[in-house]
Formats: structure tokens, sequence, C-alpha cells
């Protein structure tokens, strides 16, 4: 019978070990998976555009994620098992908070709890030795691409968030496709105790200077934001960088603050198609239209008008969508464009059908690239965020 308090110890001691911090992953999966009991552990990750699971460790073949068990596992957040021949499989997602990493597939004569709580303490630890490393190891980066990169997109992506944060009280996903010939869209987002910070910003052009452009907004916005400073400040940020160091560019966008608490939403829309709300699985016609200011960068240096901070409390559940033109510009199956009412009612339906938000967008994505004979006019972008409080329970 195993011994649970041996192995805990076991795992323990390799983890205070000092000379085990700079292992590699490979090394260090497999010394917690013996030191845990687990024979036999193989860890996927997701590329770039979440359509398959490239094993990081072992000798084992990509696997996809919308056609096998470890996918669905990916997918849905959930545990799967699988019977094999000579053994079990138990896949376990990897999660880095609220984002998907990949999958660990866990490997047993028995998958009784004790084997199961071990599997996951060793995706946990995965996920965390995944976050920690993958920015300077770049044999990470190769594992989740399949094509290579164009340096617009490269000089972007080192500025992208992960692609999907959260708490108890909100959750914020994006997407952006072209993946590998990204060249002026990009989204970000943060959280604060308080606070969630949700951008999405559009570059004029779609090249290395449509990059650069998109990189210093997205580094303005939070040198400002880091210091705690308001919306009129951020964009004033960007402005001055834009006009002083790149003024024959510009750059449209959304930038919103989000009180966790309240559901207050604040924004800014610089010259950029207005943000979505849905609500109650119906989209709000016309909810955060509003008199967009000029675009940041040079136009707004002939405007004498401060920019114009909106308002709106959002109801628990609601949905935010932050798109770029892109996205309601691509074609679909049918050959005619996506437009804002298929876009919303896609999402509507998603919610409807349960599936979490960074899946709905990975799926939405998929459905507009994947499109016959489609051909992107501009860089897609989405940016999602719900709101979804804590219920408060009744007063004593």
């Amino acid at each position: 019978m195993p011994d649970p308090e041996g192995a805990d110890g076991a795992l323990g001691e390799f983890l205070a070990a000092p000379e085990n911090a700079p292992l590699d992953l490979a090394t260090a999966v497999a010394r917690c998976s013996q030191a845990l009991g687990l024979r036999n552990s193989v860890v996927y990750l997701a590329d770039l555009q979440q359509r398959r699971l490239t094993p990081l460790t072992g000798a084992a073949s990509p696997l996809l994620v919308d056609d096998s068990l470890a996918g669905w596992t990916y997918r849905t957040q959930s545990l799967r098992v699988e019977s094999g021949d000579d053994a079990m499989t138990a896949w376990l997602p990897l999660v880095d908070g609220a984002e998907r990493l990949g999958v660990l597939a866990v490997r047993s004569q028995v998958l009784d709890p004790l084997t199961l709580r071990r599997g996951r303490t060793l995706a946990s630890l995965c996920a965390m030795m995944i976050t920690s490393k993958r920015a300077y190891k770049d044999s990470f980066v190769r594992r989740t691409r399949t094509e290579k990169m164009q340096l617009p997109a490269e000089l972007l992506r080192a500025y992208l968030p992960p692609r999907t944060i959260g708490t108890t009280h909100a959750v914020s996903t994006g997407v952006l496709e072209p993946a590998y010939r990204i060249g002026g869209d990009a989204f970000d987002h943060a959280l604060t105790e308080d606070t969630l910070h949700a951008s999405i910003l559009d570059a004029m052009g779609h090249n290395l200077a449509s990059g650069l452009t998109t990189s210093v907004s997205l580094a303005a916005c939070r040198n400002m934001r880091r210091t705690g400073a308001d919306l009129p400040d951020l964009v004033e940020c960007v402005d001055s960088a834009l006009t002083e160091w790149l003024p024959d560019q510009f750059c449209t966008g959304v930038l919103t603050q989000l009180d966790l608490a309240s559901g207050l939403l604040r924004w800014i829309n610089c010259g950029h198609p207005a943000p979505l709300l849905i609500r109650r699985e119906l989209l709000v016609d016309g909810a955060m239209d509003r008199e967009p200011d000029p675009p940041m960068g040079l136009p707004s240096v002939f405007s004498t008008k401060p920019r114009q901070v909106h308002e709106l409390a959002l109801e628990p559940g609601d949905r935010v969508l932050l798109y770029t033109d892109g996205v309601t510009e691509a074609r679909t199956l049918d050959g005619s464009e996506l437009g804002l009412e298929r876009f919303a009612d896609y999402i509507i339906r998603a919610t409807a059908a349960g599936e979490l938000a960074p899946e709905t967008l990975r799926l939405l994505i998929h459905s507009i690239v994947d499109a016959e004979d489609n051909r992107l006019r501009d860089d897609a972008t989405i940016l999602m965020f719900e709101w979804r409080p804590t219920p408060q329970g009744p007063s004593s």
C-alpha cells in the first residue's frame, strides 16, 4: 500500500533542496513524479492557436485539442480518465490562475483517490514551473509554435499578457489572429486588488511600424497604470509618447477599468469600434455606443476637448466584448461578413451552452480563420471580460 506521508515528505525534500531549483523542466517533472510515486507522467503544452497539445516531456505524440480526451480536459478544465491495455491514464488540466497552459497525463495501474491527489499536486507544480520559466526558455516557445513568426508579430507578442486572467470576481480572456502575422492589434489586461484593467489597441497599418506603435502604446499605458493613474492620464501618456517618438503613426483603442466590488465600468474610446454588452444572454443594443474621441497620437493634438470617460453599471454575469474591425469584417463559411449581430450571437449561444469564456473565444476565432477561402482583411482581435461577483450571504 502506498505510503502517503513518505511520498509527500520526499516531494517536500526535493522542493526544499536548493540544488534542484535550476533543473530543466523535464528532469524536475521526472523527479517530482518519482517523489510522489507516479511512475509515468507527461506534460503537454497547448500551441499558440490552441489547436494541438504538444508533449514537453517524454516521447509521446502531439494530440488534437478538438479530437482527444486530452483536448476535452483542456477545453473543459476537468479531469478525464481513460483505460488502456495495461494501465489507466488520468488527464489533468495545467492551469496558471485562469490561464490554460495544457494538460498533464498521469498513467498508473490503479487511479485511486491518493494517486489522483498526487497527480493534481504535480499538475500545480508543473503549471508554476512552466509559468516561471517560459519567459526565458525558448524550448517552451518552440513547442507552442507550428510555423515561423513574422517580425512584427514577434515584437508584439513579447508585450502581450497571458491569454486569460481572473479572480473570483471576474475573468478576462483574449485571442488574436493571424497568430503568426499580426501587425498592429493587441490586447492587454491586468488585475489589482479591486480593479480589472482591460484594453484593446489597433495601430494604423500592418507592418513593423504598426507593431512598434502598438508596443509603445502598451508600454505607455502600463507605465501610467502602475502608478495608480486614472484613465485620462493613461491616454495622455500614449498621446505624448506617440507624438514625440512616432509622429507619423496613430492608434485607436478602448481602455477600460472595472471595479470588481461594485461592477462600475469606466472606459475611454479613442476612435475605435464601440464595445458590446451581453446581458442575460441578449445583446444590449447600443449600450456602450458613445461619440468616440480622436485616436491616440498625433490626431489628439488637433483636438481641444478633454478625453471623455464613460460609465456603466454592470450586472452580475454581464460580458463585455472589445474587438477590432478585422473580426466583424471577416468572412464566414457562407462567404458573407461576420458582422456585429452574428458575432454577438455566437458569444450568446456559447454562454447558453455553458462554455468557459476562453473556450468560447477559441472556438469563435477558429470558426473565422477556418472558413473556406477565408482571407482576413485585417488583424482580428477579441477581448472579453465577465463580471461575476461572489454572492453575498444573508445578513445576520
